[in-house]
């Protein structure tokens, strides 16, 4: 091989990977990063990309740690969004290396640097239709985005599943230098939770001595009842269908458990949780599990007057069924739905995190499981058994 066939060959190599059209390597080479890339239905392949070079309101991050979200075990599933091939991940956290020049402050007015530690929330654009009515329901924007569930493009790093990850301009991102990688994990389930109550919060039904029965014990459901802990909330009861799970949930506030499990028939579920509520049903009720069985059920667990949110359907699985005249209007329940999180939930949540550790609610410990990025297929599996409770993938 000639001088020429040599520098022909660079040069073409390096506009492909200006285009973004470059093959994947599965090996390493000075200046690639992995990233775990969802090629087909249960399949991850490690690919090696050139390490992307921020722009001027970009950020290079390294990446600590990324939390396995329900989402990610759904997509992994089934793909019910079509992204694939995509690199997942949207509860990750990691450390500035590279920043734009006009990267100076993240969404909360922080200043930020090299090396601090930050987490991203949802990329929001302006949806008139929902923010000319209601500036609080950014949220609810159709054109909204969040990183992991991005579509793959030339840039590769879009998901929290690699070494590294770029965050574009404009986006929303928070500096959280106090908390540790486990906390840092928990920070965007937590924000979904934390969404969840300031919803239950307008039915006027949700009081610091409300009797509060919270459906479902995944991770979801136990930062639930954390908030509720570290709010004053102390008539707390859980109902889940693994004792595990149970356990845990009396270790961070519940003061009742029901095993689902344990009872045969509507009425003798009815019975127990009337027991657990001290004769008089739930005054509100947290639907957290993805199950129509479960959301058809819960509202026979509230009492005539009570309040109702649901939060535990962010994919579509199913149809539920309800009696509208013994579930509705024969009880006058108040029903709200809840939708990932607003940027303002986000200083809330780092509240919550710091309070909780304070009163020494053991949130850590939700953190049961650690996979290396290698191991992803079976993080994704773990999650899927409901093993754990949060599985996490773990850079070295």
């Amino acid at each position: 091989m000639d001088i020429n066939t040599v520098n022909i060959e660079k040069i073409v190599k390096q506009v492909l990977s200006e285009m973004g059209t470059q093959k994947p390597s599965h090996q390493p080479t000075p200046g690639t990063g992995r990233v775990a890339m969802l090629t087909a239905k249960e399949t991850f392949e490690i690919q090696h990309y050139p390490i992307p070079e921020p722009g001027d309101d970009e950020i290079l991050i390294k990446v600590e740690g990324c939390g396995v979200c329900g989402t990610d075990a759904h997509e992994y599933k089934n793909d019910p969004f079509g992204l694939i091939p995509v690199v997942l991940g949207h509860e990750g956290s990691g450390s500035v290396v590279k920043m734009g020049k006009n990267v100076t402050r993240d969404s909360a007015g922080n200043p930020v640097k090299i090396g601090d530690k930050i987490v991203t929330s949802v990329m929001f654009d302006d949806d008139p239709d929902i923010t000319m009515m209601d500036m609080n329901k950014q949220n609810l924007s159709s054109t909204s985005a969040v990183y992991g569930l991005l579509p793959d493009d030339h840039i590769h790093f879009n998901g929290w599943f690699g070494d590294y990850i770029l965050i574009r301009g404009g986006s929303s991102f928070f500096v959280c230098n106090d908390l540790n990688l486990d906390l840092r994990l928990l920070v965007e389930p937590a924000a979904v939770v934390i969404h969840a109550v300031e919803q239950a919060k307008t039915t006027g039904k949700l009081r610091f001595n409300s009797r509060v029965l919270v459906q479902g014990c995944g991770p979801i459901g136990l930062l639930l009842i954390a908030v509720l802990r570290t709010m004053g909330i102390h008539n707390i009861v859980a109902v889940d269908g693994e004792d595990k799970r149970l356990s845990f949930a009396r270790d961070l506030g519940a003061t009742e458990t029901i095993n689902v499990k344990r009872y045969s028939g509507q009425e003798a579920m009815l019975d127990a949780v009337k027991t657990a509520t001290g004769g008089k049903f739930a005054d509100f009720a947290f639907q957290c599990t993805g199950s129509p069985t479960a959301h058809g059920a819960v509202w026979k667990f509230v009492r005539r007057g009570g309040g109702l949110c649901e939060l535990g359907f962010f994919v579509d699985n199913g149809e539920a069924t309800i009696n509208p005249h013994f579930d509705i209007c024969q009880k006058e329940i108040t029903v709200v739905g809840s939708w990932v999180y607003t940027l303002r939930d986000y200083a809330t949540t780092f509240d919550f995190l710091k309070r909780a550790k304070a009163i020494g609610l053991p949130l850590e410990k939700l953190v049961t499981h650690k996979y290396p990025l290698a191991q992803i297929d079976e993080a994704l599996k773990m999650n899927l058994r409901m093993e754990g409770i949060k599985v996490a993938i773990i850079n070295e």
